[in-house]
């Protein structure tokens, strides 16, 4: 199916079906439930889980493929995030001109950051692209406050001389996204018995780029541009002496890396038109290489899985206050409860990067290849439990 062999024809197929069944998944429990804070089924967190999802995949080609470790990509997540709004506040309020440009403008920006700091390779390279994404976060904070608001951030305002749409709508509010009429915030709820499913435009959309973005890095992992990747991972020196030049590829790779963080940029723009520096952050930078890492760096699926865990982490997780937690234990006897409640405060709420600390340090010492190794371990120790049972062995009589 598309070109891919039936193991990767199914893997599209079950993240395709995971995507668009999200609203379902995402709340397993009844609206007025107690346990209703843990459904992530709303637009806002579905449009973040496929959007970060986009920035890990475009990350993991670079550094699953070729081993180089960038410290500086949310340099093109915030360059693509200020190429979409201005071409909403120039051009249209239309998503796909500003996410065509936020791809163009990342790519160029990860041709010139990658021709130079691929020069080196190891720490001094990761040390490199951290350099430029910090000078680039200066420059957008400070120095080219013109063209970026400094750290009030870019947005649409009444005045942008919008040349194919109106500057304002007719009861005079700034115009909102929208793909050839159909409005990004639009949504439609359902609700069956005692759950309540948001259906939105915008998440549909993200989730279709997420998808194309999924079945492309299929494709390159596969072909021998992605072969040429991992043996540039494995022994680059090796490569040398066969008199290939491994260069062209490791920077074609930080290129398409670059411009899967632009995208990523642009949806973020294009679901709520406002660009900040704090994108720009090395913190940010920081973040997908935990995504990476912590779903599986290397593997196809893994990153979109990392890109999940941690945002529901950081908006579900974090939610978890002292009266949330009070609730759960008040069965327990007054001294009990408050001690439970005291035990389990650092680890929750405000705390929740203390857990998350905890689980990355787990991967890394039990499961290096991450989430995809766990459900891969899960699966042979099912499988060898399976071949194990005498009842599933059949035998034939002796002749």
């Amino acid at each position: 199916m598309f070109g891919l062999d039936k193991k990767d024809s199914t893997l599209l197929l079950i993240v395709a079906l995971l995507t668009m069944l999200a609203p379902f998944i995402l709340n397993p429990f009844p609206t007025e439930s107690g346990l209703a804070q843990f459904n992530a089924g709303y637009p806002d967190l579905m449009q973040r889980f496929v959007i970060f999802g986009i920035f890990a995949i475009g990350f993991n080609i670079l550094f699953g493929l070729t081993g180089y470790l960038s410290f500086g990509h949310a340099a093109f997540l915030g360059v693509g995030s200020y190429s979409a709004v201005w071409m909403f506040k120039l051009l249209s309020m239309n998503i796909v001109p500003a996410i065509l440009l936020s791809v163009i403008i990342a790519g160029l920006f990860a041709l010139v950051i990658g021709f130079v700091s691929l020069r080196r390779t190891g720490i001094y390279f990761s040390i490199l692209t951290l350099a430029f994404a910090q000078m680039f976060f200066a420059l957008a904070y400070s120095v080219l406050t013109p063209l970026t608001n400094g750290e009030t951030g870019l947005q649409l305002t009444l005045d942008d001389p919008r040349i194919l749409g109106a500057s304002a709508t007719a009861d005079g509010s700034i115009p909102v996204t929208n793909l050839f009429g159909l409005e990004m915030r639009a949504a439609t709820d359902m609700v069956v018995g005692p759950w309540s499913f948001t259906f939105s435009v915008g998440y549909y959309v993200c989730a279709v780029v997420m998808l194309i973005s999924f079945y492309l890095a299929i494709r390159i992992f596969r072909s021998p541009f992605g072969m040429m990747l991992r043996a540039i991972k494995s022994n680059q020196q090796r490569l040398n002496y066969t008199g290939l030049n491994p260069k062209p590829y490791t920077l074609a790779a930080f290129v398409i890396s670059g411009m899967y963080a632009g995208l990523a940029g642009g949806l973020m723009a294009a679901m709520d038109p406002l660009a900040g520096a704090e994108r720009m952050q090395w913190t940010a930078s920081g973040e997908v290489v935990l995504m990476t890492i912590l779903g599986g760096a290397g593997t196809l699926i893994g990153p979109v899985l990392g890109a999940g865990a941690i945002k529901y982490m950081e908006n579900i997780f974090s939610k978890i206050n002292d009266n949330v937690l009070h609730g759960w234990f008040a069965f327990l006897p007054d001294g009990i409860e408050d001690f439970v409640v005291f035990v389990i405060h650092p680890f929750v709420g405000k705390g929740w990067h203390l857990t998350l600390g905890i689980i990355f340090m787990l991967v890394v010492t039990f499961l290096p290849g991450g989430l995809v190794e766990g459900g891969q371990r899960i699966a042979r120790f099912f499988n060898r439990k399976k071949a194990d049972d005498p009842k599933s062995a059949s035998t034939e009589p002796a002749e």
